[in-house]
């Protein structure tokens, strides 16, 4: 195909293009394929961008924003009222902590013998002060509940730990602090003090406590210690000696056998030596005495302890 391009002026010379083929076929092509795909790409922007600020196209994108809220807020208050079961449950489980931890301080407080009013686990923790206005003040809420029975707990339990201290000092003091009755049976032959000889008639001093039992009955230990003499004494025959960790000793004298050495732990009740007449003496019986600062006391305070169970 040849094309002539033929200038405006008279005088100017026209040019000569000559198109082959090839030519012919891309001219077609874009044409028939990339002016149509062009017009309509921009026909569908055109399109889009009428739709887009169209009154039906604006109510469907807020119906479609109404429903993402809707199912958010749904979401959200699902999650909120698991939140409100679970707290609902912890409540609950306070309250059970509370009344039980009550119930068994009250139990402890009366195996003790404790003054009630000192420990009473059915009324409040005494509480005041001067009135300070509030930054923000709210109605109580199940947060504020939760909090209040949590220190209600943490208080409880700061009531029990001291009753336990003072059950177990009271423990401690029992088991090193002789108390008891030191032999099986008997009964009080001679008491503590001032007395006539026995042997000789005189009036003299007697430091401990003699107790008339059947012969071979066991001696036992009024207190937890650790045994310093076992063996024979002047005057005393067969002697245990237990020294107590409150700084007393306790004597057991006459045996007709002991029963441990020296460097024994023994505890409140151990069978420690045999009831007999060893030493100066003038029928089975036992000699118990208490030594406190390194002289003899009245032992009548300790056995005293028992006969009042």
């Amino acid at each position: 195909m040849n094309i002539i391009l033929v200038p405006s002026n008279r005088n100017g010379k026209g040019n000569n293009a000559t198109l082959s083929h090839r030519h012919l076929i891309v001219i077609a092509l874009v044409a028939l394929v990339v002016l149509p795909g062009f017009f309509g790409v921009l026909a569908y922007h055109a399109q889009e961008l009428i739709s887009t600020h169209s009154p039906d196209s604006l109510l469907s994108a807020q119906r479609r924003e109404l429903a993402a809220q809707r199912m958010a807020i749904a979401e959200a208050k699902r999650r909120a009222e698991t939140h409100l079961n679970a707290l609902a449950q912890r409540l609950g489980q306070l309250q059970a902590q509370v009344l039980r931890l009550n119930a068994l301080g009250s139990r402890l407080t009366r195996m003790a013998g404790l003054d009630t009013r000192e420990f009473n686990f059915s009324a409040d923790a005494a509480m005041g002060g001067p009135e300070k206005a509030s930054v923000l003040s709210s109605p109580p809420d199940l947060m504020s509940s939760i909090d209040r029975l949590t220190l209600e707990v943490e208080r409880q339990q700061e009531r029990l730990a001291a009753l336990e201290n003072l059950l177990l000092d009271r423990k401690l003091n029992a088991a090193v602090t002789p108390s008891g009755w030191p032999v099986e049976g008997g009964w009080i032959s001679s008491g503590y003090g001032m007395r006539a000889d026995p042997f000789n008639g005189h009036h003299s001093m007697h430091e401990g406590v003699d107790i008339a039992s059947h012969m071979g009955s066991s001696v036992l230990a009024v207190g937890d210690g650790v045994v310093s003499h076992s063996g024979e004494k002047a005057g005393y025959g067969l002697l245990v000696e237990v020294t107590h960790e409150s700084g007393l000793i306790t004597r057991y004298a006459h045996s007709s056998a002991t029963l441990v050495k020296v460097g024994d732990r023994v505890k409140k009740g151990t069978a420690i030596a045999l009831v007999g007449t060893s030493g100066r003496s003038t029928g089975p019986h036992l000699h118990f005495e208490v030594v406190r600062n390194g002289a003899s006391v009245n032992p009548m305070r300790y056995l005293q302890q028992v006969s009042t169970k």
